[in-house]
């Protein structure tokens, strides 16, 4: 969906089964020039998609948001300053759903924190 606003830069599952991905955002796609002109800000939902993208490959799963809660953005991603970002993941599956806590961060700063539930499609 995300169709070259970002690149996986390298991703692993960890000893204790959780993931970790290294992103690099596109800092001349099409969303910067208008989000926000002259101030580019990479928008909540887009990072939103990301982790539903990177949960998907982890999983190989296709999944539908069901809820989401707990969802804090603590600090804005400029993709001119930061474009690299590390994500982790802690991933829980059922049946029917798959149960993720996200964390987003550049360097030390924490950018984004969120718990999210999907159904399995």
């Amino acid at each position: 969906m995300l169709t070259d606003f970002y690149t996986l830069k390298s991703s692993e599952k960890t000893e204790n089964g959780s993931f970790i991905a290294n992103i690099s955002l596109n800092k001349d796609h099409e969303i910067f020039k208008g989000h926000f002109p002259g101030n580019p800000v990479t928008p909540g939902v887009c990072m939103m998609q990301i982790v539903k993208e990177l949960t998907e490959e982890f999983t190989g799963k296709k999944l539908f948001l069901k809820s989401a809660s707990n969802v804090k953005f603590m600090a804005i991603i400029n993709p001119f300053e930061t474009p690299d970002l590390d994500l982790s993941f802690i991933i829980t599956e059922s049946e029917t759903e798959v149960k993720v806590k996200n964390t987003t961060a550049f360097g030390e700063t924490i950018a984004l924190k969120m718990s999210v539930n999907y159904t399995k499609i």
